[in-house]
């Protein structure tokens, strides 16, 4: 098994948004609104061709497996379609499903039971880039600013956030992420989705594009951070 490294830095760039391209914004933030994460996430139109696998998922990560269930109920009531149905496994409880306009959401808990109610409160929310060479693009980031929190060999890797971080950003394996989430690893075309941060503007080697952001406080959602 791969011994996890670790790094840190007093000061490091870092995610400031996350903006997700959707054909129908108003539909998306009723979607959102309705899961709870849209205070997380900007919505922007777009029309670009994507077809399969985006190459990228974001994770809930909350307290308990009846959190859980409740936030996949949400999901499913408001449209998403389920993709792996929660249930226990060797690192604890979670599931996965796909929002109506493609995004696939992964929430999951290391708690194998409740110790207390279910709630509306996300712990941590990471997103998961799938790429084809984990070593390379994290020393890409590097280059850029980032700092690695955690690093697994050539198969995982996660960068430090700051506390007003909307999102953590970490790296997998695409073909590795794409059978976790239950689904082919195949796909073209855009994959829907913007990082703000104060490493960008710039484009990964996995085609993932970074946006100039002068500040991480992400925008109110009652303006155009869901426009």
């Amino acid at each position: 098994m791969a011994m996890a490294t670790t790094a840190s830095t007093a000061s490091h760039a870092s995610v400031a948004s996350v903006t997700l391209e959707v054909a129908d914004p108003d539909a998306a933030h009723r979607f959102y609104t309705a899961f709870g994460v849209d205070t997380y996430l900007r919505l922007r139109a777009s029309e670009a061709h994507s077809a399969g696998f985006r190459g990228f998922t974001l994770a809930l990560t909350v307290s308990g497996p009846a959190t859980v269930d409740g936030f996949l109920g949400a999901a499913v009531d408001a449209g998403a379609t389920v993709l792996k149905p929660a249930a226990k496994s060797l690192w604890g409880y979670g599931g996965v499903v796909q929002a109506p306009d493609g995004t696939i959401w992964k929430v999951a808990t290391s708690a194998k039971k409740d110790t207390g109610p279910a709630t509306r409160e996300i712990d941590e929310i990471v997103l998961l880039l799938g790429v084809e060479d984990v070593k390379a693009s994290k020393q890409f980031y590097v280059g850029r600013g980032l700092s690695v929190a955690r690093s697994f060999g050539g198969k995982y890797a996660e960068f430090a956030s700051d506390e007003s971080s909307p999102v953590k950003l970490a790296l997998y394996k695409r073909r590795g992420l794409a059978k976790d989430l239950g689904v082919p690893a195949e796909g073209t075309g855009s994959h829907r989705i913007v990082i703000g941060g104060t490493a960008g503007p710039f484009t990964d080697p996995d085609g993932f594009s970074w946006e100039a952001a002068t500040s991480l406080t992400p925008e109110p959602s009652t303006t155009s951070s869901l426009s």
